[in-house]
């Protein structure tokens, strides 16, 4: 039997178009459509992802340079208070209460690193967007 309707060249040689065309085409179609629809999803993800993960690396790489500077102020600030808390009291009751101090302070910024901590998400929310609205569209195609 021959279709009423005309061949197309753009048909992919199949010979049909339009309503005649069958329920095999059309689920290839739409097969090939939601993997290509997959890979561009995969795609945004890695995307999503080195660009993320070029932003921390940067970042702790100052946080790692501020860290020592930082240590070797502490240090140094460290020892001239013992050193000036040795000219009025013994050496070992200065070094323990410099000591305590810095024990005060790490368990203040234990605590504030924690709190902060929670508060990061490690869900990527562009991908996470996008294949809410595939599967929103991959319910209702016509819509």
């Amino acid at each position: 039997m021959s279709s009423i309707y005309p061949q197309s060249p753009g048909a992919g040689g199949r010979g049909e178009t339009g309503p005649d065309r069958s329920a095999g085409e059309l689920l290839s179609a739409v097969t090939s459509d939601l993997q290509t629809l997959f890979r561009q999803e995969v795609e945004l993800a890695k995307s999503e992802i080195r660009e993320e993960g070029a932003k921390a690396g940067k970042a702790a790489g100052m946080y790692g340079g501020a860290g020592f500077g930082g240590y070797m102020v502490a240090l140094f600030l460290s020892l001239a208070a013992v050193f000036g808390l040795a000219n009025v009291m013994d050496a070992g009751w200065a070094a323990l209460i410099v000591a305590a101090v810095w024990a005060v302070i790490a368990a203040v910024l234990y605590m504030m690193g924690r709190s902060r901590m929670r508060e990061v998400s490690p869900k990527l929310e562009q991908t996470v967007q996008t294949l809410k609205e595939d599967a929103q569209w991959a319910r209702h195609p016509t819509k």
